[in-house]
């Protein structure tokens, strides 16, 4: 069994403005239009998941907020401003880690630390910026020896270095090994437990599990689904498998159950889980009947992602 993070620290509270708001963004490549009119808003002590597989969109509409592109149409603003108008009053207060960050080779992960300290307002401690990431003992290698994921682990100390209110993650344990991705999951927790509202992509489910307050998942462009991780998980049913013995009567169908696989290895989908999974067990045990490997699980986000992801229709 693999670790599991620690409980994560009590969110704020607060009754503040959005950190982020996202009105009707559009965004175009010539004539591919790559996001087509998204909204969203997050609140500061939230993290918010933009999810979608590769060409969704995501980077597009992660760069315009990060203040590297304009919009195309429709309005952001972070922390009240334009981050490209106002790139002056964002960017003190915006932490950004990239999928690629590009660092010179020939610096050491210290010298690299202090050059971009130089550049903020109140940086935090070169010291406390190593050890926040277990950096602390490579602190005099430099970058081009470093492993790819404590290369990962460097660019966000550079994102968090200026202690930012608004952090933008975009896939940030590429990478990295389950103790340094826990890690990280930790760094999340504290920013917004201190009120840091986060944006993050990732292609782990089970990161945005862990860590998401609010979801959405882009498909071609456009939200499709959005909401906290249960009321997209409700968007699909919940699935029932067991195994039936040659010899076992057939099972009656409850109302409402989709029938996704026959006998012996039987799958039912249905949208009423306990009502469903109770008759069917009343029923077995009126009858001896044994259900082998008998599986019930409610709907999930991974289920609810792949599904936009094949394209499938959205309630």
């Amino acid at each position: 069994m693999q670790p599991t993070a620690p409980p994560a620290p009590t969110r704020v509270q607060t009754e503040a403005a959005p950190a982020i708001e996202v009105r009707d963004l559009r965004r175009s490549y010539g004539d591919f239009e790559a996001v087509r009119g998204i909204s969203f808003e997050v609140q500061p002590g939230e993290v918010f998941a933009l999810l979608g597989v590769n060409g969704a969109g995501k980077t597009s509409a992660l760069e315009v907020l990060e203040g590297l592109a304009p919009a195309g149409g429709g309005s952001v603003r972070v922390l009240g401003a334009d981050p490209v108008r106002d790139r002056a009053r964002v960017r003190p207060r915006l932490g950004v880690l990239l999928q690629f960050s590009g660092l010179p080779g020939d610096l050491t992960v210290a010298e690299t630390l202090r050059t971009w300290a130089g550049t903020l307002t109140d940086p935090r401690p070169v010291d406390e910026a190593l050890a926040q990431v277990q950096l602390t003992g490579r602190a005099d290698v430099r970058v081009r020896s470093l492993s790819g994921g404590e290369r990962r682990r460097l660019d966000l100390a550079l994102a968090l270095l200026g202690r930012p209110d608004v952090v933008v993650l975009d896939e940030p344990t590429t990478g990295l090994d389950p103790e340094s991705r826990r890690q990280v999951w930790r760094l999340v927790h504290d920013l917004v437990a201190g009120g840091a509202a986060v944006v993050l992509t990732t292609h782990h489910l089970e990161e945005a599990e862990e860590l998401a307050d609010r979801v959405a998942v882009l498909r071609d462009g456009q939200i499709v689904l959005a909401g906290t991780q249960e009321e997209i998980a409700e968007t699909q049913p919940a699935t029932i498998r067991f195994t039936l013995d040659q010899d076992a009567p057939e099972p009656p169908r409850p109302a409402g159950v989709q029938v996704v696989a026959e006998r012996p290895r039987m799958e039912w989908h249905t949208r009423a889980l306990q009502p469903v999974l109770a008759e069917l067990l009343a029923w077995a045990a009126e009858h001896r009947v044994v259900l082998r490997a008998l599986d019930a699980r409610a709907a999930s986000l991974e289920q609810a992602f792949l599904a936009v992801a094949a394209g499938a229709e959205t309630p």
